[in-house]
């Protein structure tokens, strides 16, 4: 399913090229913008364990330094737009490892919440795989030679793919005596999630210069209780087109009985926009 994601991702930014060869004449224009983002993650992780396997353990993620963080990148956004009319998509791809900086938290079995004091943590390490794809259109309210605003409404998908391991110095019990949560052990969960997002994202020149700031901000729901999505920073114009360096924070929150209890992934990002 995520490789098909990128698969559509990728021909949609292709489309984009080709169509300019074809329709430049009726006044497209398209932006294409590969970028680097390094971000860390923080919040918890609730796993569900097989039946008859013992409670549910709640984990803490990060946050950590983003250069232990990040494993592997990949990142591009890409936008068409024709007069006040425009489309807008970006696709994510991060593997990420917080280790060291997080911890069992508690576990619940039966309904009820057993703390895991952060002495009894030896060590503790998350893997993440996630990806990322947005795909929205939007109409300019307004539309200048110093400035850009446009509303939007679309959607993001969201899978991610995460497992854990823990070290305790011992076996988390219940207050009868039995075995809830082992000492050791591992375990992985994944989602994807669908949700349908609404925001404004432009730009706005800093006087009669080639800096400009770009801003972006969505905010939605639908497999998840709610997500929101926001970047600022700077941008210097050249004849081809623009390097950027950006501020981005992203984050998810699935309830109270979902894999991603208030998650989020924030850090800069720079990248070079290209325009066609």
């Amino acid at each position: 399913m995520r490789f098909s994601l990128i698969i559509v991702a990728l021909s949609f930014a292709l489309a984009c090229s080709t169509a300019h060869s074809q329709a430049t004449g009726e006044g497209w224009e398209y932006r294409l913008t590969p970028y680097l983002w390094l971000p860390t993650i923080d919040g918890s992780l609730k796993y569900n364990l097989p039946p008859g396997a013992g409670g549910s353990p709640i984990v803490s993620v990060g946050p950590t330094d983003w250069f232990d963080l990040l494993n592997f990148g990949a990142l591009v956004s890409g936008s068409a737009r024709k007069g006040k009319f425009s489309i807008f998509s970006d696709l994510v791809y991060l593997s990420l490892t917080s280790k060291n900086d997080g911890r069992v938290l508690s576990v619940d079995d039966s309904g009820s919440r057993i703390p895991v004091d952060a002495s009894v943590v030896l060590n503790t390490r998350s893997d993440l795989d996630g990806l990322t794809w947005t795909l929205v259109g939007g109409y300019a309210l307004k539309q200048t030679e110093t400035a850009t605003a446009d509303i939007f409404a679309g959607v993001r998908f969201f899978g991610v793919d995460v497992s854990t391991s823990w070290d305790l110095t011992a076996d988390i019990t219940l207050p009868g005596g039995g075995v809830t949560l082992p000492a050791q052990g591992s375990i992985g969960r994944d989602t994807d999630l669908w949700d349908g997002i609404i925001g404004i994202r432009g730009e706005s020149a800093v006087g009669n210069g080639n800096w400009a700031i770009p801003f972006y901000f969505d905010i939605g729901t639908g497999s998840s209780d709610l997500t929101w999505n926001a970047m600022a920073g700077l941008s210097y114009a050249f004849e081809w087109g623009d390097l950027m360096l950006l501020y981005r924070h992203l984050e998810y929150d699935q309830g109270a009985t979902s894999l991603l209890q208030d998650i989020s992934f924030s850090g800069p990002a720079f990248g070079a926009r290209f325009q066609f």
